[in-house]
């Protein structure tokens, strides 16, 4: 009997294959297509005509499911901040007790994500750029989860013993943003090649 090959990681953490035999609802084709244009082409770029032919479906099954496309971004920003907890809190979990290793596994990760062909930035901090709107739901949901990752990585500073834990962790948060921009520039033989590095460095340096 052949088996089916496990699914592929996607930059963004999904999944690239459906499972055997399921056929994805027309909500879920819609999310689906809506996350993976909005990533790769932007959110303002992607109109609900792109959105609903990649999904196969039509405008009123788009409108059932979602009021409006900024019910869609968000319902898009919301699965890709579980995604990122996901992958930050499995990296804390390999390491139990150890917050410098949680860090940089973390790191690590995101290295090897920046490096492949299809990552385009973490999709919260393109979104607070292209909705500069204070009172924006897409920006609220962004810069909501940019002040919990601040927070955590604070308090994974202060669990390490750090001389000052907010100048540690607020280091650490320009080094996981700035890899994330500078990958689109230089690539994967640009600056994020010693992203762990540097954050160990910046570590240690900040140990008591």
């Amino acid at each position: 009997m052949k088996k089916t090959p496990p699914a592929a990681r996607r930059p963004d953490g999904r999944d690239t294959a459906q499972k055997a035999g399921s056929l994805p609802r027309a909500a879920d084709r819609i999310r689906s297509s809506a996350r993976d244009l909005f990533y790769h082409q932007g959110i303002r770029a992607v109109g609900v005509d792109a959105i609903v032919a990649e999904a196969g479906v039509t405008k009123p099954s788009l409108y059932r499911s979602f009021a409006s496309k900024d019910e869609l971004v968000v319902a898009y920003l919301r699965d890709y901040e579980v995604e990122f907890w996901r992958r930050f809190n499995a990296a804390v979990e390999a390491h139990p007790g150890d917050p410098r290793a949680q860090i940089l596994a973390y790191f690590a990760g995101l290295t090897k994500r920046t490096c492949m062909a299809e990552y385009r930035g973490c999709g919260l901090t393109n979104a607070c750029i292209e909705y500069p709107e204070p009172d924006h739901p897409a920006r609220q949901v962004s810069v909501a989860n940019k002040r919990q990752v601040r927070a955590r990585l604070i308090e994974l500073a202060r669990e390490m013993g750090a001389r000052d834990p907010e100048a540690l962790g607020d280091g650490l948060q320009l080094l996981l943003e700035g890899a994330c921009v500078s990958s689109q520039v230089f690539g994967a033989e640009g600056p994020v090649r010693y992203l762990a590095d540097t954050a160990a460095r910046l570590i240690d340096a900040s140990l008591a």
